[in-house]
C-alpha cells in the first residue's frame, strides 16, 4: 500500500480496484470524511470494468470500521466482489472478511515494515514510499535558501524586462502577438531542454513563469505535455515565485493525473489553489480528481497548437491581462483598455 500511494498512510482509506487480477486503480481518502464522499466510486467500479476491490483502512476501529462498511456496501450494490477488507494499526491488520481465530486472531496480525520483501523489491524498482502525507507534501514545498533568493531576482530581472517592452509598445495588439509567438516558442525549448535531460537555468524558469500566465501558452504546454514532463513541473512548482505558481502546479497536477498519481496531483492542486482559490484549471482537475474520473478521458482529445488557435480567435492585448495583474500595482504599467 504505502508504494502504491506515495507514502505510509495513516488515517486513511485505501481501495484497489482489480480487473483479471490486474491493478486498475488505486483511490485513497483521509479519514474521516463526510456522508457521500464514496459516492463517485461506483462510477469508477463500471468505467474501469473493476470486478473486485480490495479495502484497507488505516487507524482505530471508530475511524475506520464505519467508512470499510460504506466501502464495502457500494462494491456489493455494483456486484463487485470484496476480495479482502483490512483495518491496519500500529503494526497489526484485522480482517473484515475472515472471523476465523486461526488465521485471523482476535488481537490482529502483526506485520513488519522493515522485513517485508515488498519494501526491498519495491527499493530495487525505484519506487518510494515516505513516512506520511506530510513529507509527499514537501516535496512540491516552495525552495528556500539561495535557491529562492536566485529566483527573486530572476523574477525581478523578467518583470522589468516585461515591463519596459509593454510600456515601449506603440501598438499592444501586435506587442501581444509578438510576445505570446516568443513564449510558444519558450515553452517548446524548454520541453525539449527537459527532453534531453536539462535543466532550465533560473532567468528561463522565471522567464517561463511570466509566460504561463497567459492561458494560451499554458494551454500549448498542456496540449505537449506527455507522462515525462512531470518533473519539470516539479520543478517549477518549487523554484518560481508563488505568484506564478498556479499554471505550473496545475501542469504538474495534469502530468502526475496521467501518470496514475492521484496523490501528488492533489497536492499540486492544493497548492495552486492555496494561492489563487479561483484558478480555473486547478479548480476543473479538483473536480475530475474528487470525482475519481480517469485521465483516459482527455487522452487522445487534446486540441493541436491550431486548434487552440481556433478556439481562442485572434489575438489581443488582453490575453496579457492575467498577467499584468499578477505584477505589483506600483510596478504595472497602465491597464489595458
Amino acid at each position: 500500500m504505502p508504494y502504491l500511494v506515495g507514502f505510509h498512510p495513516t488515517a486513511s482509506l485505501i481501495v484497489i480496484g482489480l480487473a483479471r487480477s490486474q491493478a486498475k486503480m488505486v483511490a485513497r481518502w483521509g479519514l474521516p470524511f463526510p456522508p457521500g464522499t464514496l459516492d463517485a466510486m461506483s462510477p469508477l467500479l463500471g468505467r474501469e470494468s473493476i470486478t473486485e476491490v480490495i479495502i484497507v483502512g488505516y487507524g482505530p476501529g471508530d475511524l475506520v470500521t464505519p467508512a470499510v462498511d460504506e466501502a464495502r456496501r457500494l462494491a456489493a450494490k455494483d456486484g463487485v466482489r470484496v476480495g479482502e477488507a483490512l483495518r491496519a494499526h500500529e503494526g497489526r491488520y484485522w480482517s473484515y472478511v475472515c472471523d476465523l481465530a486461526t488465521c485471523c486472531p482476535a488481537e490482529g496480525t502483526p506485520y513488519d515494515l522493515s522485513s517485508s520483501q515488498i519494501a526491498a523489491e519495491a527499493t530495487v524498482r525505484g519506487m518510494v514510499a515516505l513516512p506520511d502525507r506530510e513529507a509527499l507534501e514537501r516535496t512540491l514545498a516552495p525552495a528556500t535558501g539561495p535557491v529562492r533568493m536566485a529566483m527573486r531576482r530572476a523574477t525581478s530581472e523578467a518583470i522589468a524586462h516585461f515591463q519596459a517592452r509593454i510600456t515601449a509598445a506603440t501598438d499592444l495588439n501586435l506587442f501581444t502577438e509578438q510576445y505570446v509567438s516568443e513564449a510558444l516558442a519558450r515553452v517548446r525549448s524548454a520541453l525539449e531542454t527537459h527532453n534531453q535531460g536539462g535543466r532550465l537555468t533560473d532567468a528561463e524558469a522565471a522567464r517561463l513563469g511570466l509566460d504561463l500566465t497567459v492561458m494560451r501558452v499554458r494551454d500549448e504546454a498542456w496540449t505537449s505535455m506527455n507522462d515525462a514532463h512531470a518533473v519539470l513541473w516539479k520543478d517549477l512548482t518549487r523554484r518560481l515565485e508563488p505568484r506564478f505558481v498556479p499554471p505550473v502546479a496545475s501542469l504538474l497536477a495534469m502530468a502526475a493525473w496521467r501518470e496514475g498519481n492521484s496523490v501528488q496531483a492533489t497536492i499540486a492542486l492544493e497548492r495552486a489553489l492555496t494561492i489563487d482559490p479561483s484558478y480555473s484549471m486547478a479548480n476543473l482537475l479538483m473536480h475530475a480528481l474528487q470525482n475519481l474520473l480517469s485521465p483516459a478521458i482527455l487522452r487522445d482529445r487534446l486540441p493541436t497548437p491550431a486548434e487552440l488557435d481556433d478556439a481562442m480567435g485572434p489575438i489581443s492585448a488582453l490575453w496579457l491581462l492575467p498577467l499584468i495583474n499578477l505584477l505589483d500595482e506600483e510596478d504595472s504599467p497602465p491597464a489595458l483598455e
